[in-house]
C-alpha cells in the first residue's frame, strides 16, 4: 500500500471529536483525529512495513506518525532511525507512546534510552524513562542488570522534583513500574516511592496532576499484580 492510499484511509477514519481531544492533549495540525482502535483493521492489512512507516512519520501528521509506530519494524531500525523519530516527536504522546514503545521492541533499546535519559532534553528524557517502563513491563527480570536499574532508581529519586514536567511523569512511572514489574527491586522501589512522595506535574493549561507511586504500588500489590508482565509491548 502506498503512502497516499494510507493517508486517504486515515483521513476517512478521522472524527472531529477525537481530533479536538488530541489537540487538547498537545497534538497540532495536521491531524485527522483517528481513534487508536480504528487503526487496527488497516494495520492488519499492512502488517509490518518499515519504509512505509518512515514515510508516514515524516509527514508530521499526528495520526500518520502514530500509525507509523504500529507498522514499524524495530528489528531493522538503527539508532540513527530512532534519533530521527525522537527529533520529530513534538509532544508526549509521540515521545512516550510511539517512539519509546517502538524502541522497547529493539535490541538497541537500553543503549538508546540511556543516552536520552542523560540528554537534558525534556521529551528525550521522558522517552528514555518511558522506554524502561515498557521494557520492565514486558521482558523477563533476568534481561536486566539489577545494579544498573538500581542506579536509575536512585537517579529518579534524586532528580524527579527538579526535572521538566513530562520527565517527572515518566520518572514517577519508572518508580512505579520498578515496584510492580521488576521484582528484584520491589522493596527498593517501594522505599524510593515513599521518599519521593507526591509528584506534582503541570499538564499544559489543565490542572496540576498529583502522582503518588507509593500508593499506586500498594494498590496493585493488594490486587495481586506484583510481577506483572505484558505479553506484547505494542498492541
Amino acid at each position: 500500500m502506498e503512502l497516499s492510499t494510507v493517508m486517504q484511509e486515515l483521513s476517512s477514519l478521522g472524527k472531529e471529536r477525537t481530533r479536538n481531544i488530541y489537540l487538547s492533549q498537545g497534538a497540532r495540525e495536521p491531524l485527522f483525529g483517528v481513534a487508536t482502535g480504528a487503526m487496527k483493521p488497516l494495520a492488519k492489512q499492512i502488517k509490518i512495513h518499515q519504509s512505509l512507516a518512515d514515510e508516514l512519520y515524516a509527514t508530521g501528521n499526528y495520526d500518520a506518525m502514530y500509525f507509523a509506530g504500529i507498522i514499524a519494524d524495530p528489528a531493522v531500525m538503527t539508532e540513527a532511525d530512532f534519533e530521527t523519530w525522537i527529533e520529530g516527536a513534538y509532544f508526549y504522546m509521540l515521545s512516550d507512546y510511539v517512539v519509546a514503545v517502538t524502541l522497547a521492541e529493539s535490541e538497541r533499546a537500553q543503549t538508546v534510552a540511556d543516552r536520552w535519559i542523560q540528554s537534558g532534553e525534556e521529551l528525550k528524557m521522558s522517552a528514555g524513562w518511558s522506554c524502561y517502563c515498557w521494557l520492565m513491563g514486558n521482558r523477563p527480570d533476568d534481561a536486566f542488570d539489577r545494579l544498573k536499574l538500581a542506579g536509575l532508581l536512585q537517579q529518579a529519586q534524586d532528580f524527579i522534583h527538579s526535572s521538566p514536567e513530562r520527565t517527572k511523569a515518566a520518572m514517577n512511572n519508572f518508580i512505579y513500574t520498578a515496584g510492580i514489574s521488576y521484582v528484584p527491586l520491589h522493596a527498593e522501589a517501594v522505599e524510593t516511592a515513599r521518599q519521593v512522595g507526591v509528584v506534582e506535574v503541570k499538564r499544559g493549561n489543565s490542572k496540576t496532576s498529583r502522582l503518588d507511586a507509593y500508593h499506586s504500588i500498594q494498590k496493585d500489590v493488594e490486587k495481586g499484580r506484583l510481577g506483572f508482565k505484558r505479553k506484547y509491548v505494542r498492541c
